[in-house]
Parts: structure tokens; sequence; C-alpha cells
């Protein structure tokens, strides 16, 4: 593994360092280790970083020997981890976890992001059992701007997918919520049936739907942890 050598140190720490820690390759990483290959999938996971610095910081992890391409059957290049990459798994995951215990959640809540949100929901949203004919959650959030406003999830029997454009199907179940008290419910700060309580989200279905949405909305990996600052 071929490293720059920018902090000038023989020490584990810093060589490690110049992989790993440059601007926007931890969250990378953390698309990477959540299962993304596909550029595009990668980059929804990082909507802020530029195309440009994403296509830079895999090529660098390439280089690095954490991150190795590969060309899919339908002929896209993927980015898949390495055996050194995947040996960092508990590294990242374990600033999740000191971050999801340390960072005062009031903090954390500032930094809202729908993209991101809707990306991790889809990512964790397990429909089992799978309704039978094809389902359409809508989430809407009224306070933001028109184009990150509407959100929908389609689950059929090839899977969950994540539109940013009406799908054009029939809404089986409308979720109009707060952004912060979604971001609240899946970081494990509240509960889904309390912020349903308080008016701050809305869930519209038949009882029925009702009852598999909230147990389909599984939460973040880092929900469980015991926070220790509120």
């Amino acid at each position: 593994m071929e490293i720059r050598n920018l902090y000038g140190q023989f020490c584990p720490v810093s060589m490690a360092s110049e992989v790993i820690c440059t601007r926007w390759t931890p969250l990378v990483m953390r698309e990477l280790l959540c299962g993304s290959t596909r550029f595009n999938d990668i980059r929804r996971g990082v909507p802020r970083m530029s195309p440009t610095l994403l296509s830079k910081r895999l090529k660098e992890l390439e280089l690095a020997g954490v991150v190795r391409t590969e060309v899919s059957p339908r002929g896209t290049q993927e980015y898949h981890l390495t055996a050194a990459g995947e040996e960092l798994r508990p590294l990242i995951v374990g600033l999740g976890n000191w971050g999801q215990r340390w960072i005062e959640s009031r903090l954390s809540l500032r930094n809202l992001d729908p993209s991101l949100l809707m990306w991790d929901i889809r990512r964790n949203f397990n429909p089992d059992p799978r309704p039978e004919s094809r389902c359409t959650i809508q989430f809407l959030y009224p306070e933001l701007p028109r184009a990150m406003r509407d959100w929908w999830l389609v689950i059929d029997g090839d899977g969950t997918d994540l539109c940013r454009v009406d799908p054009g199907f029939e809404i089986d179940v409308l979720i109009t919520a707060d952004l912060r008290a979604m971001t609240s419910v899946w970081m494990g700060v509240t509960r889904f049936v309390d912020e349903i309580e308080t008016g701050a989200i809305r869930l519209d279905a038949s009882p029925m739907l009702q009852r598999q949405v909230k147990a389909w909305m599984t939460l973040s990996v880092f929900a469980p942890l015991e926070r220790m600052v509120e």
C-alpha cells in the first residue's frame, strides 16, 4: 500500500490518517461499508460533496489499496472494498458510535439533510413481510423548499426504491413530517409514536398499513446506543 506522507511521521496513526482523514473520506467509507457500490449511489449518501471531489477521493482510496474497481455484468463501474478497506469497518463504526453517545443531540439535529435522511431510511427500510402488491409511501416535509419537499418510497417484489420525482403510483401511505422530528426519530433521540402524538409527524393510511409502516421503519444503526449527553 503506497500513500503520501504529508505529516512526515513514521507513526502508524500518522500513516493511516493520510488515507482516511482527508475531507469527506470517512463519509465515503461509510457509504462503501453500508453497501453502496455505484458512483451515483455513493453520491446519494454524500449529497453535498461535488462529483469531482468524490471521483478524486475514490481514486485516492483505490491507489491506497482500500478500494478496487470492478465492471458489473451490466457494464457499469463499481467500487468494492478490499480486505484492507473492510478492516476499517470497526474504526468507522466506532466514530459513529462515539458521535451518537457524546455529541449533544441538539447540536447534531442542527445538521438536517433530507437527502441523507431519506437515503438512510431507504437503505434500512425493512418491509417484512413484503406486501403482496406494490406499496407507495410519500414523505412530505412542508417546511422545505419545493425541490426538497416530496420523497417517495416504492416497495415491490424487486426491492425498495427512493424517488425524488413523483413515480405516478397511487399513494398508499402519506407521512407528513417536520424534518427535525423525523431526523430525531431516525437517530433514536425521540420515538416515532411520541412525535405522532405531538403532531410533528402525521401518518395517513389504513390502520393495517399504519401498523406495518411503524414496523418497517427500522432506525439508524446508531439509534440503540445510550446517549451520554442530551
